[in-house]
């Protein structure tokens, strides 16, 4: 015969299993697959350090909630689409996520160029990656730009610090450049307008072979992506002319992947894709010094460009910032705004300008 004691106990046992078995499993964990692209290789700073540093950190937040993880595609080198590809790429849906070449694509996204049509203002990637959110947040327009070919805009990049000229023979100066014929990647192909050379247009994958073959003299890049794609066996010198730091890439969903995806998925890759483009500028500053030891270290040699010859260059060149805004203000964009509030955030900042481009 149970006692009152032992009664009692049963029931509270019975009570606590109904009631762990009404409540059931916990909620199932929800598996999100995604496609990131990009045209460029995984030794491309930007590229590996979404694979090391903007996915780790991705599923580590989703993690925290255990509600949501994802399963990453990664297509990285021209295996979905190439470098000048990944926009067209990821409108058409062949990629949910990717990292856009920029430069490549100033007639669709124009407001993403106003670093590269301010050349010889700044070279701290950190400012002008901020600058241009800052721009983004300011300007709907910017944003507008994006959604037009189906892409929900998260943050820039910036992963140089500077454009400097890699050649096969010594530049020392400005004269040095007259008859040559230099790679470059678009908008900077102006800055040679007015000193006797000649701009190719390539691309970082192809200027190692342009140059190799003597298709071109010498390329514009920055110290890091020379060290990555070997450029010190075919462009020994470097004519260190500090032409500037540029916001070259954006990271880009499509907009119809994204809005399946629920808002908490949607605020970690927002939140995530600003640390990221803080880390990767803080890499560019580092990875920049640490490249040019190695590209001496490697053989190659350095000539530095005088600040006179530097502020010549700069003001010989046409005003391209100018043009630029006027184009932007005929397509009913405010182009001088967005050129005086980038310039004003330059010289807050204590940048040394050669050339003050929106007071002309």
């Amino acid at each position: 015969m149970l006692t009152k004691k032992t009664l009692i106990q049963n029931v509270i046992l019975l009570a606590a299993a109904s009631m762990i078995g009404c409540s059931g499993p916990g909620p199932k964990q929800e598996t999100i697959s995604l496609t990131v692209v990009d045209g460029y290789p995984t030794q491309s700073l930007w590229v590996r350090e979404f694979i090391d540093y903007y996915i780790p950190e991705v599923d580590k937040r989703l993690a925290a909630t255990g509600n949501h993880q994802i399963k990453w595609n990664q297509a990285w080198g021209g295996q979905i689409v190439k470098t000048r590809n990944v926009l067209p790429g990821i409108q058409k849906g062949l990629g949910d996520i990717g990292v856009v070449t920029t430069v490549f694509h100033q007639d669709k996204v124009p407001i993403q160029a106003i670093a590269y049509v301010t050349p010889f203002v700044t070279t701290d990637p950190e400012l002008v990656a901020r600058t241009v959110d800052q721009i983004a947040e300011k300007f709907p327009e910017m944003r507008e730009a994006w959604e037009k070919y189906d892409q929900v805009y998260l943050t820039n990049m910036v992963v140089l610090d500077s454009y400097q000229l890699f050649s096969k023979e010594p530049i020392n100066g400005l004269s040095d450049l007259e008859g040559l014929k230099i790679n470059g990647a678009g908008t900077n192909l102006r800055y040679l307008q007015g000193l006797g050379s000649a701009g190719v247009a390539g691309s970082l994958v192809t200027y190692f072979q342009n140059i190799n073959t003597g298709v071109v003299d010498a390329a514009m890049l920055w110290p890091e992506a020379a060290i990555s794609f070997k450029m010190h066996e075919v462009a020994p010198y470097m004519l260190q002319a500090d032409m500037g730091t540029v916001n070259s890439k954006a990271i880009t969903v499509n907009k119809r992947a994204w809005n399946k995806l629920p808002a908490e998925v949607q605020q970690v890759l927002s939140e995530t894709a600003i640390d990221y483009r803080d880390h990767v500028a803080k890499l560019a500053v580092s990875k920049g010094i640490e490249s040019l030891r190695l590209y001496q270290d490697n053989g190659g040699k350095i000539s530095v460009m005088s600040t006179e010859e530097r502020d010549q260059w700069a003001k010989n060149m046409l005003n391209i910032a100018k043009e630029w805004a006027d184009g932007l203000e005929e397509k009913g964009l405010p182009g001088h705004e967005i050129l005086k509030f980038y310039m004003d955030t330059m010289r807050a900042n204590g940048q040394k300008i050669s050339r003050h481009w929106d007071r002309e």
